[in-house]
């Protein structure tokens, strides 16, 4: 469920796992991209086999973004995990292709 800033500093100091909306609802842009990609090669994969990558998509957010909260000092703080792991991830992509 979203909550406000507010509410997350409620569930963190408390200790309560909160996975922020950026994690939680990456499910539903990797089944877009699942479904473009599938397009793109012009192939039909079953209900199962789609739900196996997505499966596999959404253990490595978790994994990344609790490896991450881990490695800053913030074990289990998914917040920070997906923040940083986000952050990462877009200025990999950056450098990658020059702009930076």
């Amino acid at each position: 469920m979203p909550t406000t800033p507010e509410g997350v500093k409620v569930f963190l100091d408390a200790k309560i796992a909160y996975g922020p909306g950026k994690a939680a609802n990456a499910g539903g842009v990797a089944t877009s991209a699942l479904e473009m990609q599938q397009n793109a090669q012009r192939d039909s994969w079953s209900f199962e086999d789609t739900e196996v990558k997505l499966e596999n998509i959404m253990k490595n957010i978790h994994k990344l973004c609790y490896e991450i909260s881990d490695e800053y000092g913030a074990p289990g703080n998914y917040v920070l995990g997906a923040n940083i792991g986000g952050f990462i991830k877009v200025a990999d992509a950056m450098v990658a292709h020059g702009l930076i």
